[in-house]
């Protein structure tokens, strides 16, 4: 099941699906305190909290009705911890070079070696972990140029592209339509991160 009993106390780990972002972090917070369930540490993916029995069909229930759900399968929590590390890593500010390469920094966050990981993601969704972490850039890289506040060339910096060419290649060639075309629209379509697939 989704639950990990912790040996030293009475407090369970809720692996729970979806939650990508500060708010996801509070809304499962305030969703299990209004339940009456005692709540420990939520962060992304995942919650410590004591319940008993009878709480856990609510708790299944509150979860689904905000966009999350518990994770019953172990690489199940695999992935959906992969998709938090991609999302944390590609929406950290950036400014200076990167000490090793996301690959290396997912195996070592999940502690598994990059083919064993990316073998799983791939059996688990529909498309390859290197192009969801590139699918995951780009989605960012759009926010940023909504903002309008960093030139191309700044965003392909932080972004970590070796040259503004490069990230319009990718734009192009993922999102079917240019940087300058998308930019230039009056609407700039943007996915939620979650849905990024």
């Amino acid at each position: 099941m989704s639950i990990e009993a912790k040996s030293d106390d009475n407090s369970i780990k809720l692996q729970i699906k979806n939650m990508v972002c500060p708010r996801c972090i509070r809304v499962v917070r305030e969703e299990l305190l209004k339940l009456g369930v005692t709540v420990y540490d939520v962060q992304l993916g995942e919650a410590l909290v004591e319940i008993n029995n009878a709480d856990f069909i609510d708790i299944e229930e509150a979860l689904i009705d905000n966009g999350f759900e518990l994770l019953t399968d172990k690489e199940e929590q695999i992935v959906e911890k992969i998709k938090n590390i991609i999302i944390q890593l590609v929406r950290q500010d950036s400014e200076t070079e990167p000490t090793m390469r996301n690959s290396d920094y997912i195996a070592q966050k999940i502690g598994m070696s990059y083919s064993s990981i990316s073998k799983i993601f791939s059996r688990h969704e529909t498309i390859t972990l290197e192009k969801y972490t590139i699918l995951q850039k780009l989605e960012h890289v759009k926010e940023l140029l909504q903002y309008n506040q960093y030139t191309l060339s700044e965003i392909a910096y932080r972004m970590g592209y070796r040259s503004v060419q490069h990230l319009s290649n990718q734009f192009k060639k993922y999102l079917d339509i240019s940087v300058t075309d998308y930019k230039n629209q009056q609407h700039l379509p943007r996915r939620p991160i979650d849905s990024v697939m």
